[in-house]
Order: structure tokens, then sequence, then C-alpha cells
């Protein structure tokens, strides 16, 4: 795994303080920060009430006074959007100021010295959620001189580029939290994230979850991709699949969506727009494409010429079983992202699990199906017994770790439990969530931050029973048949 591996140390001080996941701690090797589980013990204060005190980060934004773009236009019935707004002069981002207080066994206030500052840009970010009353934001560190300034955060490692994600819809707040940790410790790479509460030109907006986003990184950080513009070579890069780029440059015309086999379309994330030279550009669609060629064709599942060949098995395995796990699924249509690394093997990296168990908008979903089959590219691996023998013994080898009840339920309680009197402070600021009728039918919109946690744990529970019953089931997708011999290469 591509993070800092944790000091002997700070594991034995993550176990003292979350006494209350020792269990969890003894079944499954950790290598990734969880939050919940290491952060340090904060001293108590002795002020009054009326100082905003808090044992997270703290994270202060100044605009100036200007209003960050990105907010949802929407049409005339309010339901669909057609736009975002932007700056007077049509800019993207604004130019800002970020300051974090993150001190070592004390809790943080408003006036403390911060420990990182940066100028900024930032802007709203996201699809459906720009819409909700408290906005995700887009963050780039800047030098006076308008050039990259890589910072530690909060203990992750240095990086320019961050996304704040302001669980609104999540009424639990800890879905993504919990699900790119879960990920974190049984993929090569999920990225890191740590709770903080925000304030916006001193006005107290609530938990947030501070994220990597999904790029490239240096020394052991993030993906380990790189770009020679210059002489028009890579060492891998990095494509979302989603609902395309406003840079046409970036947005590929490869086999699947020359096709039509997929109902969303893909760009290039990395290289940027600055370095994707045409060269790249075509080398990369051209590259990507001969995958895809690969698993629609009679030698899909040859171990020489198939999708082995390609991709790290182990890795579509995972991303396929977390997804599954979680009702992801939007995973295969928006918001993927598969990238190739060094060995030349592509590799998915999960991202925005806010919708996950039973909480789409529009969608329902009991738990008692297999869906990920259906999604690009996993469509005809899945065919493959040779990928349904491995998801259904790696499901049950998970099972005894991340997987199973104890962890899940144990991660759940946990995670609450740390974030304490934020979360009533939350809950607070945004009590017109539990008002709204986010979710269809109406009946499935829920009234309290306890409600929430309880249907999102229920659900849960009930999954990994279901999937414990049903995971033989794969077998369907890869069973033999008459006409399956005409679609089989040689090795």
């Amino acid at each position: 795994m591509k993070y800092k591996l944790m000091g002997i140390t700070a594991c034995l001080m993550g176990i003292a303080i979350a006494a209350s996941a020792v269990f969890i701690l003894s079944d499954v090797e950790m290598e990734r920060y969880h939050q919940h589980m290491m952060a340090e013990e904060k001293a108590p204060c002795t002020h009054g009430s009326d100082v905003f005190c808090t044992h997270l980060p703290l994270v202060q934004i100044e605009t100036g006074g200007q209003e960050i773009p990105g907010r949802a236009i929407s049409d005339e019935t309010g339901e669909r959007i057609i736009g975002h707004t932007v700056t007077e002069d049509g800019a993207e981002f604004i130019a800002a100021k970020i300051a974090v207080t993150d001190q070592y066994g004390f809790n943080n206030h408003a006036d403390d010295e911060p420990t990182m500052e940066s100028l900024m840009e930032i802007h709203v970010r996201g699809n459906t959620s720009r819409m909700f009353a408290k906005p995700n934001y887009a963050i780039r560190l800047v030098t006076e001189e308008g050039d990259n300034n890589p910072q530690e955060m909060m203990g992750m490692d240095a990086h320019h580029e961050w996304a704040l994600h302001g669980p609104y819809l999540d009424k639990t707040l800890i879905r993504n939290y919990m699900w790119y940790n879960l990920a974190g410790e049984i993929m090569d790479y999920a990225p890191n994230v740590r709770f903080c509460e925000v304030m916006v030109n001193g006005e107290y907006q609530g938990v947030y979850l501070m994220t990597e986003t999904i790029t490239a990184g240096k020394e052991g950080t993030r993906l380990q991709i790189s770009v020679d513009k210059k002489d028009n070579e890579f060492s891998g890069y990095l494509l979302r699949l989603d609902r395309g780029s406003n840079h046409e440059a970036k947005n590929l015309n490869t086999f699947s969506m020359y096709s039509y086999r997929s109902d969303g379309k893909l760009n290039v994330e990395y290289p940027g727009a600055d370095n994707l030279t045409e060269e790249i550009r075509r080398s990369i669609e051209l590259d990507f494409s001969a995958f895809e060629k690969t698993i629609y064709s009679y030698d899909y599942d040859s171990r020489q010429y198939g999708f082995p060949r390609f991709v790290d098995v182990e890795n579509f395995v995972d991303y396929f079983l977390i997804n599954e796990l979680a009702c992801n699924y939007d995973a295969g249509i928006y918001s993927t992202y598969i990238y190739m690394d060094l060995d030349r093997k592509y590799r998915l990296c999960v991202w925005d699990f806010n919708n996950c168990c039973d909480n789409y908008q529009n969608t329902t979903w009991d738990g008692t199906s297999i869906d990920m089959d259906q999604r690009l590219w996993y469509h005809m691996i899945i065919k493959s017994d040779y990928f349904t023998d491995w998801c259904i013994r790696r499901y049950r080898s998970l099972r005894n770790t991340v997987f199973s009840d104890e962890y899940l339920d144990g991660y759940i309680d946990d995670t609450i439990a740390y974030l304490g009197d934020a979360v009533d402070r939350n809950s607070q600021r945004w009590s017109q969530s539990f008002e709204e009728e986010l979710l269809v039918p109406a009946e499935r919109n829920l009234h309290s931050f306890d409600e929430a946690v309880e249907q999102y744990r229920s659900f849960l529970l009930r999954r990994v029973s279901w999937m414990d019953e049903n995971i033989e089931s794969l077998k369907q997708y890869s069973a033999e048949s008459k006409i399956k011999k005409f679609s089989e290469g040689t090795e």
C-alpha cells in the first residue's frame, strides 16, 4: 500500500485511546491511518461554552466576502441542473485563504495559531450535491505567484489538490470516511481522509471530510504516475468514467465509447489539460482501446491474451466486492477512476460512497441482488470462472476481517463515538436536512441522526447476511453453456 506506515508507538497510542476498537485491530493488520482509532487524546478545555472548541482539526476559509462559485443552476422546475454559477468575469474559481488548526494534544479554537496556512483557489464541486445547502469544495493550494503549493494536511502527505466533502444527503456523516478506509486496507490505494470542522468567513459550516483527490503524487503518495510533455512521454495515466470533461481535448473515444457499450463518458484526468498533448491523448486512447477490445474478444479470459494480461485481477475483484457489498452502484457508470501504474497494469480506485447502502435519492435498493456484473468492463470479465472463483474466495476471506459483522458494526459505533459533540453541532447547523424530503418515496427520509445511523447499520448487516447466502451465485455468470465454447479463445 502506498501510505506512510504508522510507527509502532503511534499504533499503540491509537489502541490505548480507542480501547473499544481493540477487537478490530487484533483481527486486521493496520497499515492505514484511521483517524477515529489513532488520533491522539485531547486535553479537556476549561473555558466556557461560549468559545468554539473542537477536538477535530479546524479549517477556516476566508474569501474576502466573495461568493464561492459552482453552485447549481436549476431549470424552472427546480429538479434538473442546467449549469452552475461562475464569477462575474466567468471564472470557475475564486482566490481565497485557508488556515488549518490541528494542535497535538489540545483542542482547536478559531483564534488559535494555525498549523498550516496557504493561499488557495476554491469552487463548489460535485454533480447532484451542488444543489444541497451544504456544499462540497475543490481546493487548490497556491503560492502568491499562483504556482502549486503542496502542503501536508492533517497528517496526510503534502499535495496541492484537496476535496472538502460536506455530508448532507448522508445524514450519518460517515459513509465516505468508512468505505475509503475499508478500501484502503485491502487495495493498493484509496484516498486518505480526515474529519474536520469548517468555518467560512467566520460562519460555522459543520463536519466535513478533508479528502485526497485521485491524482499523481510524489515520494510514495497517491498514484505513482508522471508525464513529460516535452518528450510526449508518460509512465502511467488516470481516466475517469463519468459525464465527460468540459475540456473537450480530455474526452476519449475508446472502443467502449465508439461501440456505445458505456452509459458514461471516459476522459483523461491525468495528465491534466496543460500537459495533455494530442500525441499523448491519442496514445492513451489507443492503449486503453486495446484493453477494451480484448475483453470483448474470443480471448477475453485467456491468461496470455485476455484481461488478466492487462489488469491487476485482485484489484478488480476488491473493487467489485466493496462496491457490491455497499450497493454503491454509481461505480462503473459515474465517479469511476481507472489508472495504469508503473507495472503497466490497470487498477480501479474507489470514489464517492455518499449514496451507498440504500441512500440514493430516486432509487431504492433492498440489498437482495448482485448488480456490479452489469457495469462496464465487468460485464465481460465476470464471464470468466477464474474471476468469479476469485471473487468468492476473496469475499469469504474478507468476511473474517474487514467485512466481518464485528468489524463493520464496531467501525460505525467507534467512528460516531470519536466524532462526539461535533455531531450535535453539525445537526444543529443543518437541522433543515432532517426536514427536507430528499429521498423518494417520502417514507425513506430520516428525521434524526440516530435514525440515519440505525438505517445504515441495519441495511449493512442485512446485506452481508444476504451476501453470505448468495455469493456463490456469481458462478452463474461464468457457468458452462452450449454456446460458451464458441466465445472462448485458447492459450
